[in-house]
């Protein structure tokens, strides 16, 4: 009697469901993708405790013919592959033609299809595999497929199901992917009879966004374009200061599937490098078109890995369009304050005119010349379709407020109100006005001048002056003080910022020594006192094998018998008395890193290390001159925004923000 035996189909449908149906998601997963296949314009998902009593899928696609429907339950049927060349060139999301027949061997199914609008379609019941009803019956155009009981008749996998809310955020993670892969399609979620999300299908993706991660995430976020010969990258990357714990906001799509790729995501992270703090990710929605053939989807069953041809041009791709996008923008983050009320307009000014004479019509005018609202430095990148809302409810405000003062330097005198005032009043104080602008403007002018050739008392903050030329559009500030001798209060006519003298520093010379340590060979010189280095047997062979990599940013050292090193020669601008220390640390990350390192990276570290022990610490006082060399010298940065741990330099609060605060504007 022979060993092996061929299954029967009901066993092997329930084997390959395994495959294909691990947990409620999947079958979300499978269902809609079909429907997206279909051609859908609107897709509506509706699950019941988290999809293990009811999933219910509703689309308005092309649907199955009538004769093709008890087809489409049967393992390896498919509409979307005819021969072994559409292996190559697969352009839909589901293919593999074992979807349908694996759900309904775990589950009880009910199916309602039409391929037209005449009113007629079928309907067809499985239960655990077998068909209990195949009918006739009246139906819209499109797809309405039932599946409740998932897991009924395989209880061992029921039993490792997870509660509720998390199988929950296992289907609304992928339909949120899905949505932010079709903005096209119109996709309606509801759990329990709550609506989780709801998306329009105009196309537009920042409103998709908005949807899924809220409107103040959208404004955030900015748009990402590039291509080269074999791929076209589109989509939506955040600002640094908008970050999540994980990788979790990064959404990748190729050719309209989603997909998870650890060296893309890594190639994005690169892009940002040092602007994002430590475990710190972005948001990222990036759209990939190509061509089909250079892509291998059919690696894994789930279909979420794929390969790509030419992965080498495509990560420098992602990194430099992502890195020359974030060069575009204005990367200081906003206070507090400004996030939530962002170009409003002020609807009362609280001070009233007294004008009984000369005098008290300057003290009354002086002070609200100042209440202004100026124009957010961001809203650049605000897109239209995120802040149609506000803008009724902002026109309405505004028809109240016409007796706002303008900002100085404005051609626009204040609407004065009529009760006030008499045609001889308005014109004295038009002309009062008029004087006083052109007097502050000239001693605003005369106070801004700084002297171009100032002695700065701290040699550190006037050198080096090789720093690359800056590529940012960094605001013009001027300093007016100091706060716990930690940040540079400064000014311009857009605000008030504060500066962490500290980070700023960091940055300055994180940029000088990166270019330092790109010149080895004009860095180093002879030590008249050897450094040594104490280590392990251990980190004693890790060294020897890699004391080249000490060399390529100018550190010679060699072994000095037992557990010894000498470092006989390093570059001659390392910072005083700190030379040991930063040596001993580069030579433990070199020691830890336990993969093939870059000297790229080793170039970083350096500067980082070098930065950090060079720069000016919080609680010590600088003088005005020194505040306006920092700004400067800030200011020549190519990334003057963060340090190179990726902390916030500047923090921002505009006029009217301030305004707000003090009730000088309602």
């Amino acid at each position: 009697m022979g060993r092996i035996n061929i299954l029967d189909d009901h066993i092997a449908n329930q084997i390959a469901a395994g495959e294909v149906v691990e947990r409620p998601s999947s079958v979300v997963k499978e269902l809609v993708e079909n429907a997206v296949d279909a051609g859908s314009s609107t897709i509506q998902i509706i699950i019941e405790d988290g999809g293990l009593n009811l999933i219910r899928v509703i689309d308005d696609g092309a649907g199955i013919e009538a004769s093709d429907v008890e087809k489409a339950f049967c393992r390896h049927a498919t509409s979307k592959i005819k021969s072994n060349r559409d292996l190559f060139q697969i352009q839909t999301l589901g293919f593999r033609g074992e979807a349908l027949p694996s759900i309904a061997a775990v589950s009880k199914l009910e199916c309602i299809t039409s391929s037209s609008t005449s009113g007629l379609g079928s309907k067809m019941v499985i239960e655990g595999g077998k068909i209990v009803a195949h009918e006739e019956t009246r139906a819209s155009q499109g797809t309405d497929i039932k599946v409740s009981a998932l897991f009924y008749n395989t209880p061992a996998r029921l039993k490792y199901m997870k509660t509720i809310q998390t199988e929950l955020s296992h289907v609304t993670d992928y339909v949120y992917r899905m949505a932010l892969s079709h903005p096209h399609i119109a996709f309606i979620l509801k759990h329990n009879g709550r609506l989780l999300l709801q998306t329009q299908g105009n196309g537009d993706m920042l409103q998709v966004i908005a949807a899924i991660y809220g409107r103040q995430t959208a404004k955030q976020m900015y748009s990402i374009e590039g291509e080269d010969l074999d791929y076209q990258l589109t989509g939506y990357a955040s600002l640094p200061e908008c970050t999540r714990a994980n990788r979790n906001g990064i959404t990748l799509m190729v050719n309209g599937r989603y997909i998870k790729h650890f060296t893309i995501n890594k190639a994005i992270l690169e892009a940002y490098h040092t602007l994002l703090p430590v475990h710190r990710f972005p948001i990222a929605v990036l759209h990939l078109k190509m061509d089909p053939t250079l892509l291998d989807v059919n690696v894994h069953p789930s279909k979420l890995e794929v390969r790509f041809s030419k992965e080498t041009s495509l990560l420098k791709l992602v990194t430099h369009t992502l890195r020359t996008a974030l060069r575009e923008q204005v990367l200081i983050p906003e206070g507090h304050m400004m996030k939530k009320s962002r170009k409003e307009s002020p609807a009362v000014i609280q001070e009233k005119l007294d004008l009984k004479t000369t005098s008290s019509i300057s003290e009354s005018i002086a002070p609200s010349l100042n209440a202004t609202t100026h124009t957010d430095q961001r809203d650049t990148r605000e897109q239209r379709a995120i802040k149609e809302n506000d803008t009724s409810t902002n026109h309405t405000r505004n028809r109240k407020s016409d007796d706002i003062a303008p900002s100085i330097g404005s051609s626009k005198t204040p609407n004065l109100r009529q009760q006030h005032t008499t045609p001889v009043v308005k014109e004295a104080v038009r002309n009062f006005l008029t004087e006083l602008q052109q007097n502050k403007t000239e001693q605003h002018a005369t106070s801004m001048e700084q002297p171009s050739n100032v002695q700065y008392q701290d040699a550190s903050l006037s050198s080096p002056s090789d720093v690359d030329n800056n590529t940012s559009s960094f605001p013009h500030l001027y300093p007016i003080g100091q706060m716990r001798g930690t940040y540079i209060l400064a000014q311009n006519e857009d605000g008030l910022f504060l500066i962490d003298q500290h980070a700023a520093h960091e940055r300055i010379h994180y940029e000088y020594y990166y270019q330092k340590f790109g010149e080895p060979e004009k860095a180093s010189q002879e030590l008249l006192v050897p450094i040594t280095l104490e280590f392990t047997k251990v980190q004693m062979n890790v060294l020897e094998d890699r004391i080249p990599l000490f060399e390529q940013v100018g550190v010679y050292l060699e072994a000095f018998g037992g557990n010894t090193f000498r470092v006989h020669a390093c570059p001659h601008w390392f910072p005083k008395g700190e030379e040991q220390r930063i040596i001993e640390e580069m030579a433990e990350w070199i020691i830890e890193e336990k993969k093939a390192i870059d000297v790229a990276k080793l170039r970083e570290k350096a500067s980082t290390l070098c930065s950090c022990k060079a720069s000016i610490k919080a609680n010590q006082s600088l003088s005005m001159k020194e505040m306006n060399a920092l700004i400067e010298r800030l200011a020549q940065c190519r990334v003057p925004y963060t340090c190179p741990h990726g902390r916030p330099i500047v923090v921002s609060f505009s006029n009217y923000e301030l305004e707000k605060m003090f009730k000088r504007v309602m």
